[in-house]
């Protein structure tokens, strides 16, 4: 019989679709001239029911941002496997990047499917008993993440000093042309300001690990290690309408087997409903069209690849005891002074539940002053936001971090509230503060800090400078009450390396208790 490509066609269309909209929201999460954003990625978290399910766990009650990613998961209930094969942005990327990857496939383990299970079940049971994985894992967060940090900048950066070397050297006659198309890349891919992160190296890693495991079999990642994929794959399990074959046993050609892209069709020639992800190769391409979509009464088969009683318990008793061997450290009594989390985070523990490090606040602060966290907050804080003031600060009357966080670990403050909320505390070095140290006049920090009663003054004093004349300087002090922690005094101060003036997060908050907010200011 005649096979039919409208199936293909009408899936690569979705695909492209789809991508194009999550690219489009992507680069609108970013400043764009207003404290209001008109769409931001941060959609394609709250249709994720891993990410809800997770974030529910872990804060033991029902987030009600994460609401639509039900819908998702009922209409894996119905359909199946859908979103894999037709709408997921990470599937259609390692779709499009199968000429590059394709090979001879290489022979793994029988058991290596189960893999997905053993992740589900460690980051769920992880997320009740207080250990927040599903940043790591998530196929968005992991692929959001690696755009915000590494490839997004590295993009700008190279498009920027492209047109910067034309402008620059390039004949009169060729900057007439690029000019312009300069100013439209400026108004639609472009970023607001270049930014730059601190772990952007291991992000861009996470990322290309998951295109490099496409060399060992197509939809690696799909197949063995998604744990969004593992619970869809659950739903798909009653889905009333699949893809099945209509000859009990089909051994005519084994094409079939060879073409799926996620290895759901067996020797014989029997579809996976777990893991097939309803790309309809097998409708188009089976010469006896013996494949067929369609509403089918058969009962669910037994889990073919869930996890024996022995790997059950063993991944509940790893997700329950983690937790508690994490909790026993120095820190988690006397935490990280440098940790300084944006306005609106939540109290700590709440905050890396709910965190599903993203990179969406870092890659919309204006001031580029939210980086990933190293283990400032532990292991389990890894990719967490943090402000570092040297590097950037927290804008006075910006409210975007919060408006982009798609599980609210950040909160969405209105600007009054966000101007009250305090993050932190500064000090002053009196080691290096100029007037302080040199006897030489220095009052930036006095000027650019943004409360509307300033929480730097001065003391009028007479100093002996390096000449050993007698001068009077004006010696600034930090008001402890009036300092919010927005960082901009210590990120422009004019010393070269560490600054005069540094903020912690002493008297943050978000704390309900906060026993270094007295007393901790060296000023």
């Amino acid at each position: 019989m005649k096979n039919h490509p409208q199936p293909n066609l009408w899936r690569r269309l979705s695909q492209l679709l789809f991508l194009i909209v999550f690219l489009i929201l992507f680069l609108h999460t970013d400043y764009q001239g207003q404290d209001q954003l008109s769409g931001v990625v941060n959609l394609l978290f709250r249709i994720d029911p891993l990410v809800a399910l997770a974030a529910s766990l872990a804060t033991g009650s029902l987030i009600l941002l994460v609401l639509p990613a039900f819908f998702l998961l009922l209409s894996c209930l119905l359909l199946g496997r859908w979103f894999c094969g037709w709408a997921c942005p990470m599937g259609t990327l390692l779709d499009a990047a199968r000429p590059l990857t394709s090979g001879k496939a290489v022979s793994l383990p029988a058991t290596l499917p189960r893999m997905r299970y053993v992740l589900l079940l460690l980051i769920l049971v992880g997320a009740l008993f207080g250990l927040p994985l599903v940043g790591f894992f998530d196929p968005f967060a992991i692929l959001v993440r690696g755009l915000t940090m590494a490839i997004y900048p590295a993009f700008a950066m190279a498009i920027e000093s492209l047109f910067s070397f034309t402008y620059q050297h390039g004949p009169a006659w060729l900057n007439l042309l690029t000019e312009p198309v300069y100013q439209l890349l400026r108004g639609t891919v472009l970023p607001f300001e270049q930014k730059l992160f601190t772990l952007a190296l291991p992000a861009l890693l996470m990322l290309l690990a998951v295109f490099a495991l496409e060399f060992l079999q197509r939809r690696f990642f799909c197949r063995y290690l998604c744990p969004l994929g593992a619970l869809l794959g659950l739903a798909a399990r009653l889905a009333p309408w699949r893809i099945t074959n209509r000859q009990t046993s089909c051994h005519t050609c084994g094409q079939c087997g060879s073409l799926c892209r996620t290895g759901a069709i067996d020797t014989q020639s029997q579809v996976n409903r777990e893991r097939c992800v309803l790309c309809l190769d097998c409708l188009s391409r089976c010469p006896n069209q013996h494949f067929t979509f369609g509403r089918s009464a058969k009962k669910p088969l037994p889990l073919a690849e869930g996890l024996s009683r022995r790997a059950f318990v063993g991944t509940s008793l790893a997700g329950i005891s983690l937790p508690f061997l994490l909790a026993v450290r120095p820190f988690k009594r006397q935490p990280e002074p440098g940790l300084i989390r944006p306005p609106g985070a939540l109290e700590e523990e709440s905050f890396l539940g709910r965190c599903v490090r993203c990179g969406e606040c870092m890659q919309v602060c204006i001031g580029n002053a939210l980086h990933p966290a190293l283990i400032e907050a532990g292991v389990e804080g890894l990719f967490t936001p943090r402000l570092i003031p040297r590097i950037g600060y927290c804008e006075y009357q910006c409210t975007l971090c919060g408006q982009v966080c798609p599980t609210g670990a950040i909160q969405r403050l209105p600007a009054a509230a966000k101007q009250a909320t305090v993050i932190g505390r500064a000090f002053i070095d009196r080691d290096r503060c100029l007037p302080f140290a040199k006897g030489v006049p220095c009052i930036v920090c006095e000027e650019l800090c943004p409360t509307p009663q300033k929480a730097i003054s001065f003391r009028l004093v007479s100093v002996k400078n390096d000449q050993g004349q007698t001068v009077q300087v004006k010696q600034p002090y930090v008001i402890d009450d009036l300092c919010i922690g927005c960082g901009i005094c210590e990120n422009k101060c004019p010393l070269p390396g560490h600054s005069a003036i540094r903020v912690t997060s002493a008297g943050e908050s978000r704390k309900q208790k906060d026993p270094s907010s007295d007393g901790y200011s060296l000023s």
